[in-house]
């Protein structure tokens, strides 16, 4: 058998189901490269802050839940910007500690870039890549459902990864 027909025959079996694989590396077959999986496994919701919210108030909050931004409500409840970590070091670079007492909507980036949760886990690592970014809010019929990092996409791409490989080990040592 040729390289050609191994490939040919490994490419043909990825992403058939084996339920013990899919078990064991946290993977739906219906989602299996979609945000929706990362949406499924994190607790339900976000943090959220409103627009006059201090930026003392908001580094309280990234500390006690341990988080690196949140995002900014506008006063219809709707998504305004989303405000991180490194946003609050640039503003502090800018205006030194004066910058605490600042309201969120000052340092937030505005309108940031969504996705749904049919968007691939490879598109939002584009997305947050050449964006050059860390969290991404996920929206379903204009409804702001959750926020992934980038932590979160790259542990589903492993898992995603993980389920590939293990699938082809067990068909290529004859479990299939």
């Amino acid at each position: 058998m040729t390289r050609t027909h191994v490939a040919h025959i490994l490419l043909t079996f990825i992403g058939r189901p084996i339920p013990a694989l899919r078990a064991r590396c946290s993977i739906e077959e219906d989602d299996i490269v979609t945000l929706n999986m990362i949406l499924r496994q994190k607790p339900a919701g976000f943090i959220a802050v409103s627009q006059d919210t201090t930026i003392r108030e908001v580094l309280e909050i990234l500390s006690k839940k341990r988080i690196g931004a949140v995002l900014v409500m506008g006063d219809q409840s709707e998504l305004a910007g989303i405000l991180s970590e490194r946003d609050i070091v640039r503003g502090f670079a800018c205006h030194a500690v004066g910058i605490l007492d600042r309201a969120a909507a000052e340092l937030m980036t505005p309108d940031p870039v969504i996705a749904t949760p049919a968007t691939t886990i490879a598109k939002a690592m584009e997305m947050m890549t050449d964006g050059h970014f860390r969290h991404l809010p996920i929206v379903d019929s204009r409804v702001l459902i959750g926020l992934v990092s980038i932590g979160d996409v790259v542990k589903a791409r492993i898992d995603q990864h993980m389920y590939e490989f293990e699938t082809l080990r067990t068909y290529v040592a004859g479990g299939v």
